[in-house]
């Protein structure tokens, strides 16, 4: 596995990785698929307050995908954080790998903390942040609210 920063030429690929995701559900509040261009957004946008890594195998085939940036409801203090890897992968260590890139840059990016939205019936987005060090902080009926403390 090799891990590094995404580029637009990533953008299709990710966007087919991320759309197989969306297509079988209960893991991401993303319920309609995104075009190459959506994720050429997500990919190029402000690189000041985002990173965006991803994980692929030794052939370039993408296996996961690790993001953060601002958001509007967060303070700017804080950044938020997406993680989608490839079903039937997620016990490879790609998300680990992926968050300790991650982690260097949000504090590289000046951030003070992570936050991690993720649908409360998704028990293994819970337990894989939760793995990492999120603790809950707030919730809604559908969702829980993690925060990591990069200080």
């Amino acid at each position: 596995m090799h891990l590094r920063h995404a580029t637009l030429a990533d953008a299709r690929q990710l966007a087919d990785l991320l759309n197989t995701i969306i297509k079988e559900g209960g893991t991401t509040a993303l319920t309609t698929p995104l075009t190459r261009a959506e994720m050429d957004g997500w990919i190029g946008s402000n690189p000041a307050q985002n990173a965006f890594l991803m994980a692929e195998d030794r052939s370039g085939n993408a296996l996961g995908f690790q993001a953060i940036g601002a958001r509007a409801t967060l303070p700017p203090e804080a950044c938020d954080i997406a993680t989608f890897t490839l079903k039937g992968k997620a016990q490879l260590g790609i998300g680990s790998a992926l968050f300790e890139e991650t982690r260097k840059a949000a504090q590289a990016l000046g951030y003070s903390w992570i936050n991690a939205t993720i649908l409360f019936q998704n028990e293994g987005g819970r337990a894989y942040y939760q793995s990492r060090g999120f603790e809950p902080y707030k919730s809604t009926a559908e969702r829980v609210f993690m925060r990591y403390n990069l200080r």
